[in-house]
């Protein structure tokens, strides 16, 4: 009778809901996610797939399409816009990056404070991130604009500082920077958002400790606060670099890459190609080298970033 319950027991246990194995790819909680994965795979992987297959083509988005192997790669390689191109998305990157963060960064120390304000001061500097780049690109075009009494223009004018007027979207030396001052102003609060998230998860301990032991503002920012907000320079770094990366709006709709090309970007290349001149085989190329190089920008970022948030 006991080795009867015994096989008994061992074979409900084998049929136990904890022992049983797990469905397979045909259980019911792929069928949920099967609609959500069809939608994915025909939205998203399907032109993927497709628009590779044109980078090696020499289709003009209307005809046949005729295999040409790596003429589009290499022609890109000979085009000087897109060269030209190229350094002004890295110039771009890298200040919207800079400036944009450190600013940031700026704003959420100050924010940080127990100042009275500091709820409405935190809704005004995030709100311009809510704001349709093209708004804020045709808003920025109005500041910008190269009359002497308008904009920023006037405001230099009427503090006495009229020697400094510019034409800053129409001057080739200052039109890029010009863009990348309107992006800073747009997105300066979400990377103050990020980094207010990581300064209220800094233990208020560390500082009271750091006082105790005589460290001033100064030290127990870098001793203290500045190793545990790794993570949200992490975050502010990565978006800030794809973002510019891969700008257009702004651009299109403030410059539309001039004067000449001096505001031109990867983006705004792409687009004219396919859509001004019916290249869709070299800018499906264009688009293709663009989604590699943010790809390998990131890798690259994410794994230095990561390392220093674990050293920290």
């Amino acid at each position: 009778m006991a080795e009867v319950l015994s096989a008994r027991g061992s074979r409900a246990r084998r049929r136990s809901p904890g022992r049983r194995r797990r469905g397979g790819f045909l259980s019911p909680p792929w069928w949920f996610a099967a609609p959500a994965l069809a939608v994915y795979a025909l939205v998203v992987l399907y032109p993927s797939v497709s628009g590779v297959a044109v980078a090696f083509t020499d289709w003009n988005g209307i005809g046949d399409r005729s295999f040409n192997g790596l003429a589009n790669f290499q022609k890109l390689l000979q085009d000087d816009a897109a060269r030209g191109s190229l350094v002004n998305t890295l110039l771009l990157t890298v200040a919207i990056v800079l400036v944009q963060n450190g600013i940031g960064l700026l704003l959420a120390l100050g924010v940080h404070t127990r100042i009275k304000s500091r709820a409405v001061l935190r809704v005004v500097f995030f709100a311009p991130a809510v704001v349709s780049p093209v708004m804020v690109a045709f808003l920025w075009k109005y500041v910008y604009n190269p009359a002497p009494d308008a904009g920023l223009n006037g405001i230099l004018g009427a503090v006495g500082l009229g020697g400094l007027r510019q034409d800053w979207l129409g001057n080739p030396s200052l039109a890029l920077w010009s863009v990348a001052g309107m992006v800073v102003w747009q997105f300066a609060g979400y990377s103050m958002v990020i980094f207010l998230a990581g300064l209220e998860g800094v233990p208020e301990e560390l500082h009271e400790a750091a006082m105790i032991d005589g460290a001033g503002r100064w030290q127990r920012f870098r001793t203290v606060t500045w190793p545990l907000l790794a993570p949200a320079v992490t975050i502010n770094v990565m978006l800030s670099t794809i973002g510019g990366l891969k700008l257009f709006d702004q651009v299109y709709a403030a410059t539309n890459g001039g004067p000449g090309h001096a505001s031109e970007t990867l983006s705004t290349v792409l687009y004219k190609q396919a859509f001004v001149f019916g290249n869709y085989g070299y800018s499906t190329a264009i688009a293709l080298v663009l989604a590699l190089f943010v790809a390998a920008v990131s890798m690259v970022q994410i794994f230095y970033l990561r390392g220093r948030e674990v050293t920290s």
